[in-house]
C-alpha cells in the first residue's frame, strides 16, 4: 500500500455501523496510509444452495444441525457422502459447516467437532470468509473460543491477517467483544503488530478497544512495542472516562470474602495497577510536547455548531438570517445612540459578525475526569503539569467547581493539598455568577444520591457538602448572589425542598414502624418478667428455680431487654416529634435514629437470649440436647435483623460521625511524603531523644 502525501492526516475510529460513544468520536493523529478499496471476499460456493432444494433439505439442513450441536458422527457421515459439503454455504449468509461451530459454544465437543472438521480441509479451506467477509477465525475470535482459535492458526497462520467485516482484523474483533484470553493469544501470534495486515490506523483502533474493554495488560504491551502509539491522546479522554479501573482493591477482608461468596463465575484478575501504568506512559510521553499541543489535546475536538449558529448555505436564506440580525440590532439603536452621546467613557455593545459564533469544547479530558470522580487520573496530569489547577471550562469553573458540582470529595479534598491557591480558585465564577457555594447548593445528581440508604441520609449528606463548601471560600462570598438573585443558602433551599419533604416522610414511616416492634417487645418481656419459667413457691413466693445460674441469666436477659425496648420506643418517639428543620437532618435526626435501631436490636438479641435461657432452666436435667437446639434456630433472627438493618444502621453511623473522615483526610495524594523517608525521621527523633535523656542523666 502506498504511503500518504500527508502523514499528519487526522483519523477517526472505525464504524460499526452502531451509534458511536464518546470514546469512539475522539480524534488522533498518526500516519495513515492512503484509501484502498477493500479486496472481495472468498466466498464458498454456492452449488448446494443454488441448486436442487430437496438436496439442501436432505443433505444441507442436518449438516448445518450437525454443525451447530457438534455433532460430529452425523457430519463425518454426509461429508463422506458428500466431500464438496466441506467448502459450500449451507445457509444465505454464506457460511460454511466451520463458521457456524466456530461460533457456536465453547464446549469440549464443539471443539473436538471443529478440530477434526479443520483435519480433513485444506489451507485454502480455511480461508472461505461469509457475505459479511468474515472467517471462522473472526467469528471464533468474536465468540472467544480460544480453543477454537487456536486449532485454525495452527492448520494456517496466514489467517491472522485476513481481514473481516470492514477491515476488523480477527485479533481487533475479540478485543471489540472483550474476549482476553483470545485477545492475549491472537497478539502473541501477531508478532508485535507487524504482520502484513497491520497498519498504523488499525494498531490505533486496537489500542483503543483494548482500554475501552479494560484489557490493560494488552494496551501496556501494545504500547510499549509499537513506541508511536504511546502519546495516543484519544486513550488519554478513554482512561478519563474509567474511575473504576485506578480504584485500589479493599483491604476489608469481610468485604473480600462476601465479593468472593457472591462471585457466580471466575473474573479476570484487577487491572488496576496495568491502567495506572499505561496512563503514566502515556501521560508522559503527552507531556513532553509544546505547551500549546497539549493544551491542545487536553481540549479535544470543538462541538459541532448549534443550528442557530450556522450560517445558512443557500444565498436566499443568507439574506433572510442578514436582514434578522438588521431588524434585532435597529431595535438596541436609540440606547447605542444615546450611550455614544453621554460621552466616551460609555460603554457600546459591540454587534458580533454572522457565523463567528464562539467555540465550546464539552470533550475537555480533564473536565470529563472530574464529571467522573476519575481521582487517581487527575493526580497522575497534576503531578507532571501542576498548572492544570488553574484550568477552567467553558463556564470559567475549575475541575474543583466540576468535582462539587458533582459530589465527587476525592477530588475536592486535593484543595487542601495546593496551599493558599486554593483561595484564588474557589471564588471563580461561571457565567451565571455561581461560585463554588451556589454549585453546591444544586441538588445533585440522583446517581450520587443513590450510594447513601434512606433519604434522610441524603438530605444529611448534601448538608454535609454545603457545611463543608461554606468553610471553605472566602466569607465574602458565602453571601453573594447569583443572577437569579440568589444567595447559596436560598438556592440551597430552593433545590432541597422536595428532597426535605421526602426525608420528613421517609423518617416518620421508619420512626413509627421501628416503634411498634420496640413496643411489641416491650409488652412480651414485661409479662414474661412475671410468669417466670418454674412459676412461684407457694408457700414463700420466691421461684422455684432463683438459686439457678441460668435463672438469673433470665431474669438479666429480660429486664435489659425490657429498658431497651422502652428506650428505643422513646427514640423513635423524639423522632415522630421533631420539627424537621433543614439543620435536624445534620446530626439531631440521624443520631436519634441510629440510637433507637441500636436499642432496638439490642432488646432482640437480649429477648432471644431470655427466651433460650427458659429452655435451659426446665429441661436441664436428661434433655440437654433440646435446649440446645432451641438456642440455635433463636439467633436466626437475631442474625437476620442485624443482616438486614446493618446498611442502615452502618449509613447513619458513617453519616454522622465517619463525616469527619469525609473531607480533609489525613492520607495525601497529590504531594505525599514516602512512607521509608517518614519512618526513618521517626527513628531518627526516637534516638535522639533517647539519646539526649541518657546524656542528661549521666
Amino acid at each position: 500500500m502506498a504511503e500518504s502525501k500527508q502523514p499528519g492526516v487526522q483519523l477517526t475510529s472505525i464504524d460499526e455501523e452502531k451509534p458511536v460513544d464518546q470514546p469512539q468520536k475522539d480524534q488522533i493523529i498518526v500516519p495513515v496510509t492512503a484509501p484502498q478499496r477493500p479486496p472481495q471476499p472468498i466466498l464458498p460456493l454456492r452449488t448446494l444452495l443454488d441448486g436442487n432444494r430437496e438436496r439442501y433439505i436432505d443433505v444441507g439442513i442436518p449438516l448445518y444441525e450437525a454443525s451447530i450441536k457438534g455433532d460430529w458422527k452425523t457430519a463425518k457421515v454426509i461429508l463422506d457422502n458428500n466431500p464438496d459439503l466441506i467448502r459450500c454455504s449451507i445457509t444465505e449468509n454464506c457460511e460454511t459447516a466451520l463458521h457456524i461451530a466456530a461460533s457456536a459454544d465453547k464446549s469440549k465437543r464443539m471443539q473436538d467437532f471443529v478440530n477434526n472438521l479443520v483435519q480433513i480441509m485444506t489451507k485454502q479451506d480455511l480461508e472461505l470468509q461469509n457475505s459479511t467477509s468474515n472467517t471462522a477465525l473472526c467469528l471464533a475470535a468474536a465468540a472467544g473460543n480460544v480453543e477454537m482459535v487456536k486449532i485454525l492458526v495452527n492448520k494456517n497462520r496466514a489467517l491472522l491477517n485476513i481481514a473481516g467485516s470492514q477491515q476488523m482484523m480477527p485479533l481487533y474483533m475479540a478485543a471489540l467483544f472483550g474476549q482476553h484470553a483470545t485477545v492475549e493469544y491472537l497478539y502473541n501470534e501477531s508478532k508485535g503488530l507487524r504482520d502484513d495486515g497491520w497498519n498504523p490506523q488499525n494498531r490505533g483502533w486496537l489500542l483503543q478497544k483494548c482500554v475501552e474493554a479494560n484489557l490493560f495488560d494488552i494496551a501496556l504491551k501494545i504500547v510499549t512495542d509499537r513506541s508511536e502509539l504511546a502519546s495516543d491522546a484519544t486513550v488519554l479522554g478513554i482512561l478519563a472516562r474509567k474511575p473504576d479501573a485506578f480504584s485500589g482493591e479493599t483491604s476489608n477482608i469481610l468485604k473480600k470474602i462476601l465479593a468472593f461468596a457472591r462471585r457466580s463465575k471466575p473474573r479476570p484478575p484487577k487491572k488496576d495497577g496495568e491502567a495506572l501504568k499505561l496512563l503514566r506512559i502515556i501521560w508522559k510521553n503527552i507531556a513532553k510536547k509544546p505547551k500549546k499541543e497539549i493544551d491542545d489535546i487536553l481540549r479535544g475536538q470543538a462541538d459541532p455548531p448549534k443550528k442557530d449558529d450556522r450560517l445558512p448555505y443557500n444565498k436566499e436564506d443568507q439574506k433572510l438570517h442578514l436582514l434578522k440580525l438588521i431588524s434585532e440590532h435597529m431595535v438596541k439603536m436609540p440606547v447605542q445612540i444615546q450611550k455614544l452621546t453621554a460621552g466616551p467613557s460609555a460603554s457600546v455593545t459591540r454587534v458580533p459578525s454572522m457565523g463567528n459564533a464562539r467555540k465550546t469544547y464539552s470533550s475537555r479530558i480533564l473536565f470529563i475526569a472530574a464529571e467522573m470522580g476519575n481521582t487517581e487520573f487527575i493526580v497522575e496530569l497534576i503531578r507532571v503539569y501542576p498548572d492544570l489547577i488553574w484550568k477552567v471550562n467553558d463556564n470559567n469553573q475549575s475541575i474543583f467547581h466540576i468535582a462539587v458540582k458533582h459530589r465527587h470529595e476525592g477530588i475536592y479534598n486535593l484543595l487542601y493539598e495546593i496551599g493558599s491557591m486554593k483561595d484564588l480558585i474557589t471564588p471563580l465564577r461561571d457565567e451565571n455568577d455561581n461560585n463554588m457555594l451556589h454549585l453546591v447548593g444544586k441538588s445533585a445528581k440522583q446517581k450520587r444520591l443513590q450510594d447513601v440508604s434512606g433519604v434522610a441520609l441524603q438530605m444529611q449528606r448534601e448538608l454535609l457538602w454545603f457545611k463543608e463548601v461554606e468553610e471553605m471560600i472566602p466569607p465574602s462570598y458565602r453571601e453573594r448572589r447569583n443572577k437569579d438573585g440568589l444567595t447559596p443558602h436560598e438556592l440551597f433551599t430552593k433545590e432541597h425542598k422536595d428532597l426535605l419533604a421526602q426525608g420528613e416522610k421517609w423518617m416518620k414511616e421508619t420512626s413509627s414502624q421501628c416503634m411498634v416492634v420496640a413496643a411489641l417487645i416491650a409488652t412480651i418481656v414485661f409479662a414474661a418478667a412475671f410468669t417466670v419459667p418454674g412459676g412461684y413457691n407457694q408457700s414463700s413466693g420466691i421461684p422455684i428455680f432463683h438459686s439457678e445460674v441460668t435463672f438469673m441469666v433470665f431474669v438479666v436477659a429480660d429486664a435489659i431487654s425490657l429498658f431497651a425496648s422502652a428506650a428505643s420506643i422513646l427514640m423513635f418517639l423524639s423522632i415522630l416529634t421533631s420539627r424537621y428543620a433543614e439543620r435536624d437532618f445534620l446530626q439531631s435526626l440521624p443520631q436519634k435514629l441510629m440510637l433507637g435501631l441500636a436499642t432496638l436490636f439490642l432488646s432482640i438479641t437480649t429477648m432471644t437470649i431470655a427466651f433460650s435461657v427458659s429452655f435451659f432452666v426446665l429441661y436441664k436435667n436428661g434433655l440437654v440436647w433440646m435446649p440446645i437446639v432451641i438456642s440455635l434456630f433463636a439467633v436466626m433472627p437475631v442474625v437476620l435483623f442485624a443482616w438486614l438493618q446493618y446498611p442502615l444502621l452502618g449509613d447513619v453511623g458513617r453519616s454522622t460521625y465517619g463525616s469527619r473522615y469525609l473531607f480533609r483526610p489525613k492520607k495525601r495524594m497529590l504531594y505525599y511524603e514516602n512512607r521509608r523517608s517518614i519512618i526513618m525521621r521517626f527513628f531518627s527523633r526516637c534516638s535522639s531523644v533517647t539519646f539526649g535523656l541518657f546524656k542528661a542523666r549521666k
